[in-house]
């Protein structure tokens, strides 16, 4: 009998000995299928079956695939509520609050910024794991931001991804001495209106 021949489940759909044995099912469902097939490609529904539970149960313990993918990569909630904020408030505002946002998760006390490091380490050195920060980054752009409604969303994301991931891999990776010198609000003042533009450009 083929895979897709067997049954679904033999017992309760969803149930496992504890939610603790179900939340760690999902997130080695998780690991293995973000590795395998990235970001953007991995969906709750595939991560779900993985585990042999019920989408909605991995919905009860991570509220979206953001907070899937934060988990997994061991990125503390602290951050996402940082990136989330950014977006709150006036558009005309969104570039600086975003850079803003960025630099502090990146640049903040070591139990937020280390996996963020830690992930932006790992991009440098592995394409897939460059492939799975850029979807990352440019997933939660295009959900809080007007770019979304552009025709030309995908490339307003990836530029303003390129851009925020640029200045903090400058600053913390290679040390550009004029970028690791600079103040933070000097960098939200010079790149915020450049970032602005991108983001939020004016729809018709």
């Amino acid at each position: 009998m083929s895979t897709e021949e067997k049954p679904v489940n033999t017992r309760r759909p969803g149930r496992r000995p504890g939610p603790g044995n179900t939340r760690l099912a999902i997130l080695e469902a998780a690991r293995a299928r973000f590795a395998a097939d990235g970001f953007a490609a991995t969906t709750i529904r595939r991560v779900a079956a993985d585990a042999d539970v019920d989408a909605s149960q991995v919905m009860q313990f991570f509220r979206s695939k953001d907070e899937l993918f934060a988990a997994v990569m061991a990125v503390p909630a602290s951050a996402l509520d940082r990136f989330d904020t950014a977006f709150e408030g006036p558009d005309e505002h969104v570039g600086e609050r975003v850079v803003r946002a960025y630099l502090q998760a990146w640049e903040g006390p070591e139990d937020e910024s280390e996996p963020l490091m830690a992930m932006l380490r790992g991009a440098i050195v592995n394409q897939h794991a460059n492939d799975q920060l850029r979807d990352f980054i440019q997933s939660r752009l295009r959900e809080g931001t007007r770019a979304s409604g552009a025709a030309d969303a995908v490339l307003r994301t990836g530029l303003a991804s390129a851009m925020l991931v640029g200045i903090v891999t400058a600053r913390r990776i290679i040390g550009v001495p004029t970028l690791v010198d600079a103040d933070v609000d000097d960098l939200v003042r010079v790149v915020g209106p450049a970032l602005q533009e991108v983001l939020a450009p004016r729809l018709s």
